[in-house]
């Protein structure tokens, strides 16, 4: 299935996540925990030695050198380099009529970590990242004893060591897988797939398949449809392929197609959003214009025969969806809309007088605010033809200034206010954007950003 929507993050997105990553892994290793070591071993000539190394305690860990690397048909792979850390403990040994006790610092140094993660989508098409493979080396442990017998100590200093070395190359892994799975896969999870706009709509972003790594770059495919919450069907037409433009510098782009915005034009039409009732009553005080049979009479004579002075009632539809075009000089569309006039009698009820056909030519200037797709119609003049009439023929042509009125005063005004309150992106939890751009291109729309973190 093509997507209807494509994210990418770029190799700048991915050091910037990374970033975040390593300081909340830093963190997690720091809180290792790790069991009481105790032994024994023969020295010739002296005998049993018995030891215990307990209340070990990690005071820091730190990962200074790391990087990130999309790796095609795999994932990502984290690699650490350089990394070290300290603790420190009590020890107590025992060898013949020997004991002492006391207490030690351990420094582990030029630790070496390499991190796979596999990128996936579950049944609901919600992200899944889980650890692939995760190998720690560990090059140099070192252990700094406090005591009176320095010779004593050398006899298990070694052991020591080694037990350390196995012990920390096993726990950072197990830390890391922790660390993956309660930090970044619930993380992840915050991402909506899907979202209710308003009352009548809602959107799809779910995944249509697991993220694929290129050399550069993450690209995610979403379904990226708009759909009605009261009856939702499948649109009538499908995502072409959509292939990004790798020519800027941003952390992330998002690929909006032409089949994204044109879901949205059939689940608003499918949901009866794109019918307008207009009135007296909405039009703005400061029209110097009055919706009655009075008025239009100048332009429909027989109206002030069969509705004399009646207050009057438009009502606009369009009798299929809206299509657009997205091209590389922006979108356009041109609807068709039906505009039926009544006359309201005394009674309330209404009598149909003329049904008019209305063709207009209509851009739209797109733009990215708060996470959300922003936008807002520019129209050209109106095209107006006669369908029906139940008071006579009369010529359309001398509507054509009333309805431009209508169309700019009252029915843009309303469109405009609900495109400003604008359509959420894909966008998991505590994630702004800034320094955004909008291009246009055949049959999508790119938009690019940087990404700022909110830390809890």
């Amino acid at each position: 299935t093509n997507p209807g929507f494509v994210v990418r993050i770029t190799q700048a997105g991915l050091d910037y996540a990374h970033q975040q990553g390593i300081a909340i892994l830093e963190k997690e290793l720091a809180q290792l925990t790790l069991p009481d070591i105790s032994g024994d071993f023969r020295v010739l000539r002296v005998g049993k030695v018995h030891y215990e190394l307990s209340r070990l305690r990690l005071r820091s860990f730190h990962l200074p050198y790391s990087r990130i690397s999309p790796v095609p048909n795999v994932g990502l792979q984290v690699s650490i380099s350089n990394a070290f850390a300290e603790m420190d403990g009590d020890w107590r040994v025992k060898v013949l009529f020997i004991r002492d006790h006391g207490s030690f610092d351990l420094k582990v140094e030029n630790v070496y970590i390499k991190i796979s993660l596999r990128l996936g989508s579950d049944a609901a098409g919600k992200p899944t990242i889980s650890t692939s493979d995760c190998s720690t080396r560990i090059s140099k442990v070192r252990v700094l004893f406090s005591g009176k017998f320095g010779w004593l100590y050398n006899l298990f200093h070694s052991a020591i060591e080694s037990k350390f070395k196995k012990i920390l190359e096993s726990k950072v892994c197990d830390s890391v897988a922790k660390s993956v799975h309660s930090e970044l896969q619930t993380y992840a999870r915050t991402l909506p797939v899907t979202a209710k706009i308003d009352a009548r709509t809602g959107i799809d972003y779910s995944f249509v398949a697991p993220p694929v790594a290129t050399a550069q770059s993450l690209d995610t495919g979403l379904k990226g449809e708009f759909y009605s919450l009261a009856h939702r069907s499948t649109a009538p037409f499908s995502p072409m392929p959509l292939s990004l433009p790798s020519d800027h510098d941003r952390m992330v782009s998002f690929g909006a197609s032409s089949y994204f915005f044109n879901t949205a034009g059939f689940a608003y039409h499918t949901s009866g959003a794109l019918v307008f009732e207009i009135t007296d009553a909405v039009i703005p005080k400061d029209v110097d214009f009055h919706l009655n049979t009075s008025i239009f009479s100048a332009f429909v004579p027989q109206l002030e025969q069969m509705y004399p002075n009646m207050p009057m009632k438009l009502r606009l539809s369009t009798l299929t969806a809206p299509f657009l075009n997205i091209g590389p000089g922006g979108i356009s569309l041109k609807p068709v809309v039906d505009v039926q006039a009544y006359a309201i009698l005394p009674d309330s009820s209404l009598a149909p007088l003329f049904l008019l056909s209305l063709v207009r030519n209509v851009s739209a200037v797109i733009d990215v605010r708060s996470g959300h797709i922003v936008g807002s119609l520019n129209v050209g003049r109106i095209k107006l033809s006669l369908k029906d009439s139940v008071v006579g023929t009369f010529p359309v042509r001398l509507l054509q200034s009333l309805m431009n009125i209508f169309a700019s005063e009252v029915l843009l005004p309303r469109l405009n206010a609900r495109l400003d309150e604008g359509f959420p992106l894909p966008l998991p939890d505590r994630i702004q954007l800034f320094n955004t751009f909008v291009r246009f291109h055949q049959n999508f729309l790119l938009l690019g950003a940087d990404v700022h973190f909110q830390p809890k």
